[in-house]
């Protein structure tokens, strides 16, 4: 199973809106794909119509328990998900003081079956289960609207987040490949000037930049609203790359990444 985990530690940049969408263009082309909702904020858990059976487990159960798994299904074909079941935050505290607390969301993927990728979401915080779902992937993806204080915290928090794991090394497991996304981007002089500020930085820490970019555009929101993946919701778009096109550029070039990563 090949694993890509969204995470930044700004909140509101957008991570949620990628993982769900992310998931579900992926699924479109007949993959399974699992989401893992791993924010205590439960809101991916709602992003799609969720059909949970009573053997259904969260993500309580994915961090803590031997057993094998049992995801949810959601509304949209080929895509499954984990729950947020933390409300309290009390799982991070757990895995705080737990030796392998760090290694769990690894552990707890190998345990699941039946899936060709997982795309786990994170909250905008640092914190030991962002760090496990960061050591957990083979991607770490970073949506970073353009904006300073973004770019900013990207370097400050995320880049740091990442790199300050490799030393888990030591124990045969490291932190997926980091790279960023430039989010909710509008065409402005300020916005072209912070996106090479992102792109210098990026390359200073030996961070890839993607090529693919995801507009400001209405159509997400509304899309979340219907509960609805994007590129069902706006297929076609006069004069501009419609959300299907955005969303199928970048799952293609995501797609290229776990091939020359050798996954």
């Amino acid at each position: 199973m090949k694993t890509l985990t969204v995470c930044s530690t700004k909140g509101g940049v957008g991570k949620t809106t990628l993982t769900a969408n992310l998931g579900a263009i992926i699924a479109n082309t007949e993959y399974r794909v699992l989401l893992i909702d791993a924010d205590p904020q439960p809101s991916l858990s709602s992003y799609y119509a969720v059909d949970q059976s009573p053997d259904s487990t969260g993500l309580t159960d994915l961090l803590t328990s031997s057993k094998r798994p049992i995801p949810a299904r959601t509304s949209v074909k080929n895509l499954d998900i984990i729950v947020s079941d933390d409300p309290t935050g009390s799982l991070e505290t757990q895995l705080l003081y737990a030796a392998d607390g760090r290694l769990r969301m690894h552990t707890g993927l190998q345990r699941i079956d039946g899936y060709d990728f997982a795309v786990i979401d994170t909250r905008g915080a640092t914190g030991v289960i962002v760090e496990s779902a960061a050591l957990a992937a083979d991607i770490c993806l970073s949506p970073i609207p353009p904006e300073v204080m973004a770019a900013q915290e990207f370097i400050r928090g995320t880049v740091s987040l990442v790199n300050g794991l490799q030393s888990m090394s030591a124990f045969g497991i490291s932190p997926g490949a980091l790279f960023a996304l430039i989010y909710r981007y509008d065409r402005t002089n300020d916005a072209r000037n912070v996106i090479e500020s992102i792109a210098a930085a990026a390359a200073y820490e030996n961070t890839r930049l993607l090529q693919s970019t995801v507009p400001s555009r209405v159509a997400f929101r509304e899309a979340a609203t219907l509960q609805v993946p994007v590129h069902a919701h706006e297929r076609s778009r006069r004069n501009s790359a419609s959300a299907r096109q955005i969303m199928e550029a970048l799952r293609s070039e995501i797609f290229d990444i776990f091939s020359s990563l050798g996954k």
